[in-house]
């Protein structure tokens, strides 16, 4: 099983992504852990946010294959705790056979087709994180379920 986190657009910031870099390389002594980025799309000026949600929605849809489990990190997402993230986790790995994909929108969201694909969609915060700096939280939120799920002293109760 692989998980992915598939973005919208390139990581920008030097700073985002020394942070992301530090937890895609922990991540990996864990699972096969990858971050795929889909080039962000050019000349939208003129394009108003459903165009440009469809269509880099399209883009997302074609990074997909019909065998992934589709999670979405969107605002109206379900929230967990760390632990009960961990827990939740846990359990989609035990079930095996599917690659877990991780989805990151871009600026404005996600096209109504994308939130038709997914399998669920998962909320970091009530708070809103800017669309770059999402990966490199959710990346150590995911180090962090895997150190939970190995009993390993990373977090702290």
């Amino acid at each position: 099983m692989k998980i992915t986190m598939l973005t919208v657009g390139q990581t920008e910031k030097n700073w985002i992504k020394e942070g992301l870099d530090v937890y895609v390389s922990r991540l990996k002594h864990y699972c096969a852990f990858s971050v795929n980025e889909i080039p962000e799309l050019k000349n939208v000026s003129s394009l108003s946010r459903e165009q440009i949600r469809k269509k880099e929605g399209e883009l997302v849809l074609k990074a997909v294959r019909d065998s992934d489990e589709v999670i979405l990190l969107d605002e109206h997402g379900k929230e967990y705790s760390s632990t009960g993230f961990a827990e939740a986790l846990e359990r989609k790995i035990s079930l095996g056979g599917r690659d877990i994909v991780f989805v990151i929108g871009g600026a404005y969201g996600f096209s109504e087709e994308v939130y038709r694909r997914s399998n669920s969609s998962i909320s970091l915060s009530k708070m809103t994180f800017s669309h770059q700096m999402v990966r490199t939280i959710f990346a150590e939120q995911l180090y962090r379920a895997f150190t939970i799920m190995k009993g390993q002293p990373y977090h702290h109760e």
